[in-house]
């Protein structure tokens, strides 16, 4: 089942929507905005992508730079301010089987499907 972990007030994952119903796929909404993930679906979610939990946090977010830019942050820390603030992750995911991406461009998306 593919899932997109979106946020509906952003372009970009509302763009990844739509890329998902142009390929004609179905897909499972997962709002973590309303439904926070945990701190073990993080860990999941930051394997499954194959990359470290700072590249899953938005860095212009206001939440991140008030609370932590500049600071040096263990990535269970990173993993916790996710958890806490959910707006700091990016967006929007989308996992399918065992591979993830961020799809931002939306083109990355694609990259499931080959």
């Amino acid at each position: 089942m593919i899932k997109i972990y979106h946020n509906n007030r952003c372009r970009k994952s509302r763009e990844g929507v739509q890329t998902l119903k142009e390929l004609g796929k179905e897909f499972k909404i997962i709002d973590y905005i309303t439904n926070p993930l945990s701190e073990n679906e993080l860990k999941e979610l930051i394997e499954t992508l194959n990359i470290p939990p700072e590249n899953l946090i938005r860095k212009n977010e206001a939440i991140w730079k008030s609370n932590y830019k500049g600071k040096k942050i263990s990535d269970q820390a990173l993993i916790q301010a996710m958890a806490t603030h959910p707006k700091l992750i990016e967006r929007p995911i989308i996992t399918f089987k065992n591979k993830g991406v961020i799809g931002r461009p939306s083109e990355r998306i694609l990259s499931l499907f080959i």
